[in-house]
């Protein structure tokens, strides 16, 4: 309990002096206004029901992109970190792939499926794909070679031996992957949400620019952040959940 407290002191302290330096004048109310304001605004926007509708739109499109990205990369990186074919066939590329920046994709995105919803949904899909990919392969790869051959002496089967060695085995990295593949995602629908839409937090920081209303601009920015804690917190009691028998470093 008393760790908890001590996580909560520093970003309490960050807002408390954001909050006092804001109505003292030493920053400015039109660039920075109190996080009192953001809140205030936030909760003006919940009543008329515009924030949970932008949430919502919001939430729906990474749903759909990680599940995208996140499905082709569990089943292209299976297949090359357990095959050897897989890996002459599948890796080369992606790490080629890998090393573009896929927010520089935009233009050509853009060019190939339009400014509509395929657009946002594929942004989040190429973020989420790489860090699952990667993870996946090397926590396949990284698998000690005597505990497959162990179990292949042990009279198991091909599925087996990948039941009961290569999953366990991988999952410390590809939760690692997925965790990253999350914050990717989140990075990559806010620039999405900013190409042409009507709907969604990105489109109401947008509109807020447009009107100078910064506190509704830094209340869409909380928002994501909101969500991206959020997903991070749910899938590190998944992660303590599936790998409960794992005993790594403890902090002192």
């Amino acid at each position: 309990m008393r760790l908890r407290r001590v996580r909560l002191m520093t970003p309490v302290v960050l807002l408390g002096a954001w909050e006092v330096l804001a109505r003292v004048g030493v920053l400015s109310p039109d660039k920075l206004p109190p996080p009192s304001e953001v809140l205030a605004a936030g909760w003006r926007l919940t009543q008329d029901g515009s924030l949970p509708a932008h949430v919502y739109e919001s939430l729906t499109r990474a749903v759909v992109g990680l599940a995208i990205g996140g499905g082709l990369a569990l089943v292209l990186g299976a297949f090359a970190g357990l095959l050897r074919v897989g890996d002459a066939l599948v890796d080369p590329t992606v790490q080629m792939a890998r090393m573009l920046p896929h927010l520089g994709l935009v233009p050509l995105l853009i060019i190939w499926l339009g400014i509509g919803e395929p657009l946002k949904i594929t942004l989040v899909a190429l973020g989420a794909f790489f860090p699952i990919y990667l993870n996946l392969y090397a926590g396949i790869r990284n698998i000690d070679e005597r505990l497959v051959e162990a179990a292949r002496t042990c009279g198991l089967s091909a599925l087996e031996r990948v039941r009961h060695v290569v999953v366990p085995g991988a999952m410390p990295s590809l939760f690692l992957g997925v965790r990253l593949a999350f914050a990717a995602g989140w990075l990559s629908l806010v620039v999405g949400e900013q190409v042409n839409t009507d709907s969604g937090l990105g489109f109401m920081m947008m509109e807020a620019r447009e009107f100078s209303q910064t506190e509704i601009v830094l209340l869409g920015l909380l928002s994501y952040a909101v969500l991206g804690l959020l997903s991070d917190i749910a899938l590190r009691a998944a992660e303590r959940r599936a790998l409960s028998w794992r005993r790594g470093l403890q902090a002192s």
